[in-house]
């Protein structure tokens, strides 16, 4: 058996490595979707649900920086799942990451052609095709989003150096961009706070309101888990991304919530959500903004939603393409995926896999889009639970605990964070996958869901033999470098 392990360069520094993982979890939600969960929570149910979803992150990401400390190699996830629950799991993990990873590289580059569709919209409806669950596919929306996925490949494919560079820049203007945002409310004379009232839907109660969008939450900030990925490539000690990890979060969530109260506040939101439906608008927040700062205020977000759109880009195609390599490295995934680009030493053929997907996606419209990336909160919060479980499995409570396969160090704090972190886990499955549920998947997305796995069962089928034919010590090295898991 052929056991040549390919390395990745180490390339990124520690700024670089949070503006990925900070772009990624910020992307295009914080400017396209707070009007609809305006509509699903209230102002004020959407921030407490937005930040208790940030703070249960920080919580998984305990585990997350635990093992990244312990095991610096790229595949994330895969990788953790192998650790502590063995092969099988560890490609259902690896499965069920990739379809979330390479969903919002698609869904990103879709918001790129709703974004040119609320700037120009007679131009992008030049070449109307058809019409896919109530949404018009045109020519032009297509050629859009299927540039910017080529583009974003091509950079990728130059290093992850390049990548890391580019990314910081996108997120400072990001960020630049809020705050011009801000300020803009602050001092117009439209906008006020008391605009927020009532501060959650009068529809339900503020408990469900808020489990909504805690739901939501694996959405929302998946990216931070975007640093796993790149552990292979960091320039600096692993110990660092801990704290990487948590001021991602901390920045993501301000500038989410930021978001959601400068565009409650523009006008009452009430209101606001009734323009909304009788102008048949694509994009409510651009008209929030747009009703108090008029065109330079919509020239601003637009800027900033580019941002968040290329951000969202680079940081999953970066994801997308060193799980895939981690995955061919570990047999699971055809030879070809673990190899290396002679010039730029990428996964090049990850990146190219990920974007021949993606093309496929502008052809069916966003509507249709948005049913597979709603399944994908699925993929992400699997991939939750085997990280802080398998943390979990490395922490005793005390020194009476007997100590198992794992040389095991006594943490009870860190053992209770993870622990909780896996309850978190399990809990925004329930909240996605129980019909009753608030937050409950649509009957097309349980139908996505559904396929996704049936293929994943087939492709595992038919490359089992040599992933399992590979010897124990052999595959500890090949995903983690090291023969035996301490």
């Amino acid at each position: 058996m052929d056991t040549e392990r390919k390395k990745l360069e180490k390339s990124l520094k520690p700024h670089w490595v949070w503006a990925i993982a900070f772009g990624s979890a910020i992307g295009w939600g914080a400017f396209v979707l707070p009007t609809d969960w305006i509509s699903q929570a209230g102002p004020v149910g959407v921030v407490i649900g937005i930040l208790l979803g940030a703070a249960l992150m920080m919580i998984i990401g305990v585990s997350y920086g635990f093992l990244i400390e312990k095991f610096p190699v790229t595949g994330g996830e895969f990788a953790y799942a192998y650790i502590g629950f063995g092969r099988i799991f560890a490609f259902i993990a690896g499965w069920f990451l990739t379809l979330g990873y390479t969903c919002i590289v698609a869904l990103n580059a879709s918001a790129l052609a709703l974004l040119a569709k609320f700037l120009f919209p007679d131009f992008v409806r030049t070449g109307n095709l058809y019409t896919v669950a109530g949404y018009e596919v045109s020519i032009i929306q297509i050629a859009i989003a299927s540039i910017a996925l080529i583009l974003f490949a091509f950079l990728n494919i130059r290093g992850a150096s390049f990548s890391g560079q580019t990314q910081f820049v996108f997120s400072i203007i990001l960020i630049i961009g809020i705050v011009l945002l801000a300020v803009g409310a602050i001092f117009s004379e439209g906008p006020s706070i008391s605009n927020v009232q009532p501060m959650f839907s009068p529809d339900q109660s503020v408990i469900a309101s808020i489990l909504t969008i805690l739901a939501i939450a694996p959405f929302a900030y998946v990216g931070f888990d975007n640093i796993p990925q790149a552990a292979e490539e960091f320039q600096f000690e692993a110990k660092k991304a801990f704290g990487l990890i948590i001021w991602s979060l901390v920045a993501a969530g301000l500038a989410y919530s930021a978001m959601i109260i400068i565009t409650a506040s523009s006008m009452p939101w009430q209101s606001l959500l009734v323009q909304i439906q009788e102008t048949g608008s694509v994009w409510g927040t651009g008209d929030a903004i747009e009703s108090y700062m008029g065109r330079i205020g919509v020239f601003v977000i637009a800027a900033a939603v580019t941002m968040g759109i290329f951000t969202g880009l680079n940081g999953f195609y970066l994801s997308a393409s060193r799980l895939t390599f981690a995955m061919g490295r570990a047999r699971i995934l055809p030879e070809i995926f673990r190899k290396l680009h002679p010039e730029h030493h990428t996964p090049y053929v990850g990146i190219l896999f990920t974007m021949a997907l993606c093309l496929i996606a502008p052809w069916f419209g966003r509507e249709a889009l948005l049913w597979v990336v709603d399944m994908s909160s699925t993929g992400v919060a699997i991939a939750y639970f085997f990280c802080t479980a398998t943390a979990y499995k490395f922490f005793r409570w005390s020194e009476n605990q007997p100590d198992g396969d794992y040389h095991k160090a006594v943490a009870p704090g860190r053992k209770l964070l993870s622990l909780i972190g896996m309850i978190s886990a399990i809990g925004f499955l329930v909240l996605l996958l129980l019909p009753w549920s608030p937050a409950s998947l649509g009957k097309e997305s349980y139908i996505a869901l559904g396929v996704w796995i049936v293929i994943g069962i087939v492709f595992y089928l038919l490359n089992a033999k040599r992933y399992n034919q590979i010897s124990r010590k052999d595959m500890n090295y090949l995903i983690l470098e090291k023969e035996e898991i301490q």
